[in-house]
């Protein structure tokens, strides 16, 4: 036989497959649950993804929407409102009611015009009052106590020690 009748009887014999390599039923078996395991990682990843990315834009809003009201209430502050939490309430609602077209400086202003009464009267603010000091209420006691007790030594009656001892059970 020459090598021409083995290349002829190479191609005479069709096994179908036109040239590819058969990989055992075993080895295929293995393959196809690699595939399979892999084809369920990605769903997996793909659903943990979606999650994520639903999750990353609900934070967006919120981060969005407390720097908004953070800077209302820095300006509500700034133009000297007496109630911030009421006046925040009020700007919120009118900014939901206009669908977020108006603007910070807008919206206080016309607080300002229709809701006079959330401001303070002048530049001051609720934040720069001066408030009256603590008084120290032992003080006030020690020097009722005292001066009951500087009047009955001074006169020597017996009313005055009466009321001495009185102001001094009340304090003691």
């Amino acid at each position: 036989m020459s090598d021409s009748d083995l290349v002829s009887q190479d191609s005479s014999v069709d096994d179908g497959f036109n040239g590819e390599r058969l990989v055992p039923v075993s080895e295929s078996i293995r393959y196809r649950k690699r595939a399979q395991a892999a084809e369920q990682k990605l769903a997996e990843l793909d659903g943990q993804l979606q999650k994520s990315n639903e999750q990353s834009k609900s934070l967006a809003a919120e981060l969005e929407e407390l720097r908004q009201e953070r800077k209302l209430s820095e300006g509500l502050i700034s133009a000297g409102v007496s109630d911030v939490e009421t006046a925040l309430l009020v700007a919120k609602k009118r900014i939901e009611a206009s669908d977020g077209e108006m603007d910070v400086d807008s919206v206080i202003e016309s607080l300002r015009r229709e809701k006079g009464f959330l401001f303070g009267k002048g530049e001051s603010s609720a934040s720069s009052k001066r408030s009256l000091p603590v008084r120290d209420k032992t003080s006030s006691v020690r020097g009722a106590v005292e001066k009951a007790a500087r009047n009955a030594a001074i006169s020597g009656s017996r009313r005055d020690v009466q009321e001495y001892m009185r102001v001094r059970r009340q304090f003691v």
